[in-house]
């Protein structure tokens, strides 16, 4: 294996001649670094990037830590916040907290541990209800989940005015009883909760609030015990979050139920499956890749200029009307 003093030799320079190439700083004359660069790629000369930074103090790695990887809204994201990630030379640690604040707890301390440079995180509805930024030893940007008064760098869809739009829709096609399916535990859900009342309320109709766990699993069954209790169908149902109406779906599916013959259904999340069922969903879709590519280069502002005021991007839904909630 090539050393660095190996590519000095070869490039008949100086070992701090290398280095300076390598790091992109200093000056060097353009002819010495076209050779260093030659010979690092004929001796297939990797640098010991672990002593790099245990010298410099410094990190190449970002933590990016979400609620849920099982979410395709995670998925885009991640894949979003990587692709910047890769174009800049640097990694990214993917960590799932899995809605639970003893993991993410674990993960945030695991990501001091490792020196990051700075973290991406999703956070629990309990971190986010006492979040303060001088807890963290790193710098820190929010996505998909921060109040408006959370002091920190944050990347957040306008969740009450989504909510608010979709409900619209549904009472403009007549609907008057609005079943809610909503994760209990999300700052997410409470904020699009708060949209979907707005609305009822403007109509001058009484909300139908239903709060559960946000997964597909639980969204089907509690969507089957709810119609257990009810002496008729509503007119409409809306679930939170994408894995949420999937569970809806399978649950109307197993009852034996159609949309939008027997009820009218619409969620949030535009996931290719949205666009294929029968008719296929009315939705709020996301800009998921400008929500990670925003993250990630908030992240790198703050971890380069670490005193500059707090920003807070919102970002605006689009509602997708379809098939679901347009009966015949």
């Amino acid at each position: 294996m090539a050393r660095i003093s190996d590519v000095a030799k070869h490039a008949g320079v100086s070992v701090a001649t290398v280095s300076r190439v390598l790091a992109g700083q200093g000056s060097v004359s353009e002819s010495a670094r076209e050779r260093v660069l030659a010979s690092v790629k004929a001796l297939d000369y990797h640098p010991d990037l672990a002593a790099r930074r245990l010298r410099s103090g410094k990190t190449d790695t970002l933590g990016l830590i979400v609620s849920d990887i099982r979410n395709p809204y995670f998925t885009d994201v991640s894949r979003a916040i990587e692709d910047v990630a890769y174009a800049r030379g640097m990694r990214v640690l993917l960590c799932n907290a899995d809605e639970d604040p003893a993991k993410e707890r674990f993960y945030l301390d695991m990501m001091r541990d490792e020196n990051v440079a700075g973290v991406i995180l999703s956070p629990t509805l309990q971190l986010l209800s006492r979040f303060r930024p001088e807890d963290f030893s790193f710098p820190l940007v929010l996505v998909d989940r921060s109040n408006p008064d959370t002091h920190a760098d944050a990347v957040v869809l306008d969740n009450p005015d989504a909510a608010q739009r979709l409900a619209r829709h549904l009472l403009d096609r007549g609907c008057r009883r609005i079943a809610f399916f909503y994760g209990a535990a999300s700052a997410t859900g409470s904020q699009r909760l708060a949209g979907y009342r707005s609305a009822l309320a403007d109509a001058g109709l009484e909300p139908v609030p239903v709060p559960i766990r946000p997964t597909t699993e639980d969204a089907r069954q509690a969507l089957l015990a709810w119609l257990d209790t009810q002496s008729a169908l509503p007119d409409a149902i809306v679930a939170s979050s994408g894995l949420i109406l999937l569970g809806l779906i399978e649950g109307l599916r197993e009852r034996g139920l159609r949309w939008p013959d027997d009820v009218i259904i619409a969620g949030f999340d535009d996931m290719a499956w949205t666009r294929i069922t029968s008719p296929a969903l009315t939705v709020i879709a996301q800009p998921t890749a400008d929500i990670g590519r925003s993250a990630i280069e908030l992240l790198l502002a703050r971890i380069a200029e670490p005193k500059q005021a707090m920003r807070r991007i919102v970002m605006r839904g689009e509602l997708i009307v379809r098939g679901s909630s347009q009966p015949g």
